[in-house]
């Protein structure tokens, strides 16, 4: 599986960017897209993730914010980032993965395929 990201740039605080992730390839076990960001200094986080049926999670410092979502014809995720915020700035990264639910709830496991990452950073 490759993956190719684009979208990202410099936006003023309380902007927004569109991020696009689109995949070439096919691996049966792969049920779910991701994307994680990268600050300086900071450790790689899950932003959000969707699974092949359209269920979303999202992490609690972009939610009511971001969007996640896919078109399977072009085989492409989007990332949607409204009222970006300084903190949002981070090298973003979109990932091939498996997401499994335990007890209700969706857990998603990276697989070893990354995007390039695309640069966002968010400054006045």
């Amino acid at each position: 599986v490759q993956l190719q990201a684009s979208g990202g740039g410099l936006v003023q605080p309380g902007g927004s960017l569109r991020l696009s992730c689109a995949a070439s390839g096919y691996i049966f076990s792969i049920n779910a897209r991701a994307w994680y960001r990268q600050a300086p200094g900071k450790q790689r986080e899950l932003v959000a993730f969707i699974t092949t049926d359209g269920s979303t999670r999202y992490a609690d410092s972009v939610k009511g914010r971001s969007t996640i979502s896919r078109d399977n014809t072009q085989n492409t995720v989007y990332l949607q980032m409204n009222s970006l915020k300084p903190e949002d700035t981070a090298v973003y990264y979109c990932n091939a993965g498996e997401a499994r639910t335990y007890s209700g709830s969706y857990y998603y496991t990276p697989y070893d395929y990354w995007g390039q990452g695309t640069q966002v950073t968010v400054s006045s």
